[in-house]
């Protein structure tokens, strides 16, 4: 089982890069997956190329096929102009492009970083939309890290429950109340409503 970060941070170091991480770290801790980071900064002139020609270079379809094989994807790009970046959404039209149902049913937990809280609603506006058009299935949390909530309450538990959510889905056990993984589908037991029904009516 395996887990592919893409981190569209620019800069050295990267609050984009460390939010990834900490959402890898807690996934993983459920479930044991390896962890891969795709620096979408180091594949900008491969993407550009890409876009011109219509062929990657050895470093782009290489990064292009481990997020297509992941089992689970988590997605972080910093807030430019109240959306995702140019090079995040041009990293995923490549991957698209390449292959329509590279991303079709694979669990993604989105997130993105930015200077301010008002931009925190990029997750529902931006990258929740561009997820389910690619037919992603999106986590119910998203996480937005504004430059205050680095060492704030709050941060850690929406990355435990968003990292719990996405644990359930590529292991294929329903989330708690907490987001942590529950039971394995299996362990439960599903009655039928009219039986539900017939018990209650005695």
């Amino acid at each position: 089982m395996n887990i592919v970060v893409v981190s569209a941070g620019l800069s050295v170091p990267s609050s984009t890069r460390l939010l990834g991480d900490r959402l890898a770290a807690a996934t993983a801790a459920h479930t044991g997956a390896d962890v891969r980071v795709v620096e979408v900064r180091d594949l900008a002139v491969d993407i550009a190329h890409n876009l011109t020609s219509g062929f990657p270079g050895p470093a782009l379809a290489e990064a292009l096929d481990a997020v297509a094989g992941a089992d689970g994807l988590i997605v972080v790009t910093p807030v430019f102009s109240a959306s995702y970046s140019g090079l995040f959404k041009s990293f995923f039209d490549v991957l698209g492009a390449r292959d329509k149902d590279a991303l079709a049913g694979k669990p993604v937990l989105v997130a993105a970083t930015g200077g301010t809280a008002r931009h925190s609603m990029v997750l529902d506006h931006a990258l929740r939309p561009l997820f389910s058009y690619l037919r992603a299935v999106v986590v119910p949390t998203g996480v937005y890290a504004a430059s205050e909530d680095w060492g704030a309450e709050g941060l850690p538990e929406r990355t435990e429950r968003a990292a719990g959510e996405l644990a359930a889905l590529m292991t294929g056990r329903p989330a708690r109340r907490d987001g942590a993984p529950g039971r394995a589908a299996d362990d439960l037991t599903v009655v039928p409503f009219a039986e539900q029904l017939a018990r209650l009516r005695g």
